[in-house]
């Protein structure tokens, strides 16, 4: 399957639902196309659904939830998909860095499958070509022209389709919160463990409301997943490995867990990289062994933390 190929047949509802999503489109380059979900428009939940699945490559579902009641009165954000590996780590996983002039974001979506420029494909061993790629920023700022013609000469693409949404955005603070089944798989990626063995995944996780502004949404979509969200992800092969791992997977595993993000964040001049990698994940990861029928639970939601960030 191809993951850009199916990203732009999505992107042709979103067109032809523009204005019942509240997205606009501008066309800033003669092979490029900008829709805004959410930094000059007012986008919307619907729209960030939307996103959310354009970040998936289209493999999963989106939807918006009750969920625990215990840990977030509010709606809650439920993610499946039978194909995580390339869903998560193929497509929506934001690892292409950006930048021109005082320009920065992270890229996620398909189009990373086409330009390469990340170790973690050729550890997957994966790789396609597209003439129309697809990729998802999350700025405040539509993206330059500099910036679309790096995209352009990396994936060596005849169209992209970059769609665009603030964190402190309807659209931006959903699509965040539906990388919960993402980043369990990432950090079983970095712990080393064969993703090739999750047959299937889902994710709850908590909405925030949306902040005042991208530096306080920051905190609370990442507060979202790290103390609130619950992944479950069936697995194929022994319990041995999976009771090894399974403790080192969820958020409480760092030496960073149990302060608000943003107060974490703050502690360290607000440099990502500084951050212990190991916070990066849910707060509970569930494995369900399709051989042996046994299953493994490790972690623990903190409704106390989900409350504090979201409230203040």
């Amino acid at each position: 399957m191809n993951l850009n190929a199916r990203a732009v047949r999505l992107i042709e509802t979103c067109l032809q639902q523009a204005d019942e999503l509240r997205v606009q489109t501008t066309q800033p380059h003669d092979r490029a196309t900008v829709i805004d979900l959410g930094s000059q428009t007012s986008g919307g939940l619907h729209a960030g659904e939307i996103l959310a699945r354009i970040c998936l490559a289209d493999l999963g579902t989106v939807a918006v939830t009750p969920g625990n009641r215990e840990v977030w009165s509010g709606p809650w954000l439920a993610v499946t998909t039978d194909h995580p590996t390339l869903a998560c780590l193929g497509s929506q996983y934001a690892g292409w860095q950006l930048a021109h002039g005082k320009f920065f974001a992270l890229g996620s979506g398909p189009m990373r499958a086409v330009a390469q420029k990340e170790e973690l494909f050729t550890k997957l061993g994966y790789r396609e070509t597209s003439p129309h790629v697809v990729g998802v920023l999350e700025t405040r700022k539509l993206p330059p022209v500099e910036v679309i013609e790096q995209i352009l000469a990396a994936t060596q693409a005849e169209r992209v389709t970059l769609l665009v949404a603030p964190t402190a955005s309807l659209a931006g603070n959903l699509q965040i919160v539906a990388r919960s089944v993402e980043t369990a798989l990432h950090k079983l990626f970095e712990l080393g463990f064969d993703t090739n063995r999750i047959v299937s995944g889902y994710g709850l996780a908590p909405i925030p409301p949306v902040a005042k502004d991208d530096l306080a949404g920051i905190g609370r979509t990442n507060d979202a997943i790290l103390y609130g969200a619950e992944v479950t992800l069936w697995v194929r092969g022994d319990d041995d490995s999976l009771a090894e791992i399974g403790p080192r997977v969820p958020s409480r595993a760092s030496s960073d867990h149990g302060q608000p993000f943003g107060e974490i964040f703050k502690r360290y001049n607000y440099n990502f990289y500084d951050i212990d990698p190991h916070l990066f994940s849910p707060a509970v990861i569930t494995l369900h062994n399709l051989d042996s029928g046994r299953t493994h639970r490790f972690g623990g939601v903190e409704p106390s933390l989900i409350e504090r960030s979201f409230v203040s």
